[in-house]
């Protein structure tokens, strides 16, 4: 099954908020309520939609700094190195790469000396990981 325009409108509506309410976005699509919910439900058994998610303000948590931090293995320890990453609290998105570095984590740290030490104690320090970079983000554009 292929997804056609009306499944784009309610996917883009849902990732700008998925609290959206059915009937909301049946007006939108000009189609009842129970369309709107067939269709999201075929959605989800499609695995087009995987989950439903908050996007939190890591801030208003005490986390004063975000960093995509790239991280560099020895090839042959690049699964073990991910799996010791999931592992933390501090790392709230991990993904194997194909760019400058082999694996891209998103950290939260409360501020510079926690991302410092996060760095160098706990990154650094996993079997395997040959070299850290760290990139704060200054500020969310979309």
């Amino acid at each position: 099954m292929t997804v056609d325009e009306r499944d784009r409108i309610i996917i883009d509506i849902l990732a700008k908020d998925s609290r959206t309410p059915f009937t909301e976005i049946a007006k939108v699509l000009g189609i009842s309520e129970t369309a709107v919910r067939k269709r999201i439900k075929s959605l989800e058994e499609r695995g087009v939609i995987k989950k439903y998610t908050v996007e939190i303000e890591p801030s208003k948590l005490g986390y004063g700094l975000v960093s995509i931090t790239g991280v560099d293995t020895l090839p042959e320890k690049i699964f073990e190195v991910a799996e010791e990453l999931k592992k933390y609290e501090f790392v709230k998105s991990l993904y194997l790469t194909s760019g400058d570095h082999m694996i891209m984590a998103e950290v939260w740290a409360k501020d510079g000396e926690d991302l410092a030490d996060i760095i160098s104690n706990k990154i650094g320090k996993i079997d395997g990981v040959t070299k850290v970079c760290p990139a704060i983000i200054l500020e969310r554009l979309k």
